[in-house]
C-alpha cells in the first residue's frame, strides 16, 4: 500500500525537453499525475514542475527530488529517460566518448534513482522505468553501437537486479526498449534507410514509446519479476 498522501500520483521524469521524454511527460499529465522533469530547455506548465541541471551531477537530482517531495509530498513513478548514443565502429569510440556515455547514461542514472529509492521505500510502494533500447538484445550491422549498448545492457541489468531486490517493497522496476525511432537522434533524411530495417517497414513514433511506458503503471505482472518491453 502506498501510503502518507491521499493526493494525485506524482511522476519524475528525466531527460523531458524533447522527444520520448517530452511524449511521456504529456502522457502522465493526461492521466492526471503531477509530473516533475528534468530539462534544459521547457517553459513550465501548471502541472509539470522543471528543474534544469545536469544529473551527471549528483547535486541537480538531489534538487529534483527535493522539489518533488516539497512540491507535490511524493514520488510514486521514476521515469529514467535521460540518455545518450553514439553508433559508429568500436575502434572509432574514444576515451572521451566512453567517458560521457558512462556519465550519461550510468552515472545520471545511479544519481536520480540513488535518491528516489529511499522515499519509495518510507512510502511503501513505488515504480521505476528505465528507457533503454532494442538493440541490447538485437545488434543491428547496419548501426554499430557497441559502447552504447554497454551502458544501456547495464541498465537493463540493473532493472533486474532492483526488480528482485526490492520487489518485496512494492517498489516495481521495468524497462522499455525502443527500436529505430523518430526523434531528434535519426534526422528526417533517413527515416526511408531506417525503416527498412524493422519486420513492418516503419519506424517507431515518439507515442508508440509513451503508450510502452504507461503499460507498466499499473501492477499487471508479478512484483517480483522485472521485464523489458520492445517498443518497435
Amino acid at each position: 500500500m502506498m501510503g502518507g498522501n491521499s493526493g494525485p500520483k506524482v511522476a519524475v521524469v528525466t531527460g523531458a525537453s524533447q522527444g520520448f521524454g517530452a511524449g511521456i511527460v504529456e502522457g502522465y499529465r493526461k492521466l492526471g499525475y503531477g509530473v516533475v522533469a528534468t530539462v534544459r530547455s521547457v517553459e513550465e506548465s501548471g502541472d509539470a514542475g522543471v528543474v534544469p541541471g545536469d544529473l551527471t551531477d549528483p547535486a541537480p537530482s538531489e534538487r529534483v527530488v527535493a522539489a518533488a517531495i516539497e512540491r507535490c509530498g511524493r514520488i510514486d513513478t521514476l521515469i529514467n529517460n535521460a540518455g545518450v548514443f553514439a553508433a559508429k565502429p568500436f575502434t572509432e569510440f574514444t576515451a572521451e566518448d566512453f567517458q560521457w556515455l558512462v556519465s550519461v547514461n550510468l552515472a545520471g542514472w545511479f544519481n536520480i534513482t540513488s535518491n528516489v529509492l529511499p522515499h519509495m521505500l518510507v512510502q511503501g510502494g513505488g515504480h521505476i522505468v528505465q528507457i533503454t533500447t532494442s538493440f541490447v538484445d538485437h545488434p543491428v550491422l547496419m548501426v554499430p553501437a557497441s559502447v552504447s549498448m554497454l551502458t544501456k545492457g547495464g541498465l537493463q541489468a540493473a532493472t533486474k537486479s532492483l526488480a528482485v531486490e526490492y520487489a518485496g517493497r512494492g517498489i516495481r522496476v521495468n524497462a522499455v526498449a525502443p527500436g529505430i525511432h523518430k526523434t531528434a537522434l535519426n534526422p528526417p533524411e533517413t527515416y526511408a534507410e531506417r525503416a527498412g530495417l524493422h519486420p513492418l517497414g516503419r519506424m517507431a513514433e515518439v507515442s508508440d514509446i509513451v503508450e510502452g511506458v504507461l503499460t507498466w503503471k499499473t501492477p499487471r505482472s508479478s512484483p517480483a519479476r522485472s521485464s523489458t518491453s520492445t517498443a518497435a
